[in-house]
């Protein structure tokens, strides 16, 4: 599973306050314990600040990678945002993300074209948000097709079917998990990746039904995911189903996690 942390996102109240006041000390903390908590990318967002995204997202990664090794997903649909953070990235950064709608695609194409970059594809066009399988396959298959057309390596490309609100459409969460398997069986190679705290919005216990749908998600092919690595039960509920979904040979990284106490 490559994990994708997601703390570092000026919607949150502790990260805002952290980038208005150039507090890097606090951001390196999130990152770096995010990093050791099993992070493969460092998402960072300051998507909130009209205006000044683009000198915060520039911040942002220069400062988290002052203290970890590990690359950024570059947390954007503003191109200019996205170019002002890759001047400063080092090494090969994720993009998050590139979507069918008309001029998100248009503008960042070129951006991710012929690179190495990772990019998450998100099921999304001007047309809204899909609700079925086959709403999302349409858009992947163009979304995939152009990427590839623009010579990304399939490896490189991460889909996102879009995570909604099942407490909205009892079908959302099925859907979600069925287009997982659709993409994974048509598009030999690809990744898949969600934001996928969306799936309990509105809900109580969000944390368990998160959980839960993660190790239903990881059964259909998911592996990637958009988390807060320092919620060690989702932790263990990944490297568990994993385990089960026989993407871990002879159970060894489920028994380096028992070992390390991980689960318990």
């Amino acid at each position: 599973m490559i994990i994708i942390g997601e703390l570092i996102n000026a919607s949150r109240k502790a990260i805002k306050a952290a980038i208005e006041a150039g507090d890097g000390a606090a951001i390196q903390k999130v990152a770096v314990d995010q990093a050791e908590a099993g992070a493969d990318y460092i998402d960072v967002n300051a998507g909130i600040f009209v205006g000044k995204e683009s000198e915060y997202l520039k911040w942002l990664v220069e400062t988290v990678q002052q203290v970890t090794d590990k690359p950024c997903a570059i947390d954007s649909p503003d191109p200019a945002a996205i170019e002002a953070a890759l001047s400063v990235h080092k090494g090969t950064p994720m993009i998050n993300s590139i979507s069918l709608e008309k001029e998100r695609y248009e503008k960042l194409m070129p951006i991710i074209a012929g690179t190495d970059m990772k990019v998450i594809a998100l099921c999304m066009s001007d047309a809204g948000m899909p609700q079925t399988v086959e709403d999302r396959m349409k858009i992947a298959d163009e979304l995939v097709g152009g990427l590839l057309r623009n010579n990304v390596a399939v490896a490189n490309i991460f889909v996102d079917p879009l995570v909604q609100p099942v407490s909205v459409d009892s079908t959302f969460g099925v859907e979600f998990v069925n287009a997982i398997e659709q993409i994974v069986k048509t598009f030999p190679g690809i990744h898949t990746a969600c934001g996928l705290s969306n799936i309990s919005y509105g809900l109580p216990s969000r944390k368990f039904m998160n959980q839960t749908f993660m190790t239903m998600a990881i059964a259909k092919g998911l592996d990637g995911a958009i988390i807060n690595p320092l919620d060690q039960k989702m932790m263990a509920n990944i490297i568990a189903a994993e385990a089960l979904a026989g993407k871990d040979n002879f159970c060894m990284n489920y028994l380096k996690a028992f070992r390390a106490g991980v689960i318990v």
